[in-house]
């Protein structure tokens, strides 16, 4: 994840945000041609050797990678799932010089609250695609017209549609902002927010821009750090220890992943 380095100062105020032209539909329609380069180049990978009975401990195993790969080029349905995807009304928009794909799907209640789902990283608009009908349209699956919502689904810049990536710079306060900016292009001055990981930052920030637009955010990742005063943790439960152990031994084992993902992040998209 990004850090917060950007002092509010420098923030420009929401309602500067530009949006450069209108809204534009969207459809994924990816080339036969580029499909069929993705398939022969899978075909043609030069895999490396292993170390017998290694599994996951030097990282991802080579057979399951193989596998996976695998069904990747010869089994997998594109044409199948971009319809099923292509059945949501989607959209581009450029907003601060930067191209953001959203699906906007709008319940047929008339009372439905304006809500905007941020996705984690590294992830994309699909984690939310059984849900998004049920938000929508919660009397056609049984629920209550009270819970309906006019659900937006951005694609973080540089995931996903919302590519390519313009310029530097688009941390969580940037990238929040813009998504207040389209919120409003939408029309929807008052709404609500979720999001995990990632997303659950740029929503915390949404609240933090413009609380009085913000009814309320939903975060279903909530980052905090332990205490900095060991006699503090003396007072933890037995149970809040083993969780801190856990989250220690992850961070060690996950450290080589963290640096170079926040240091030199170009060097494994080659890979």
């Amino acid at each position: 994840m990004h850090g917060l380095n950007v002092s509010r100062a420098q923030d420009p105020p929401i309602n500067r945000i530009r949006v450069d032209g209108t809204l534009r539909e969207f459809k994924i329609a990816i080339a036969d041609g580029e499909l069929q380069e993705l398939q022969d180049r899978l075909a043609r990978t030069r895999w490396p050797a292993e170390l017998p009975g290694v599994g996951w401990a030097r990282g991802v195993p080579l057979g399951y990678l193989r596998e996976l790969a695998e069904y990747w080029r010869t089994q997998y349905d594109w044409r199948r799932h971009d319809a099923r995807v292509n059945e949501l009304p989607q959209f581009v928009a450029t907003i601060d010089g930067q191209r953001i794909h959203f699906p906007h799907v709008r319940s047929p209640e008339p009372g439905a609250l304006p809500l905007i789902l941020n996705h984690l990283w590294p992830g994309s608009f699909l984690e939310f695609i059984e849900l998004i009908g049920t938000l929508a349209d919660p009397v056609g699956h049984g629920g209550d017209s009270d819970d309906a919502f006019h659900v937006v689904c951005p694609s973080i810049p540089g995931f996903g549609f919302s590519v390519p990536v313009r310029d530097g710079g688009w941390e969580v306060r940037r990238i929040a902002r813009a998504f207040a900016t389209l919120m409003s292009t939408l029309g929807y001055q008052r709404y609500a927010a979720h999001g995990g990981d990632w997303g659950s930052r740029i929503s915390r920030e949404l609240g933090v821009a413009e609380p009085e637009r913000l009814v309320g955010i939903h975060l279903s990742t909530l980052i905090t750090l332990p205490p900095r005063d060991a006699a503090e943790l003396g007072e933890l439960t037995e149970a809040e220890q083993q969780r801190l152990q856990a989250n220690a031994r992850f961070l060690q084992d996950g450290a080589g992943y963290f640096a170079i993902q926040s240091t030199r992040p170009q060097t494994i998209a080659y890979g």
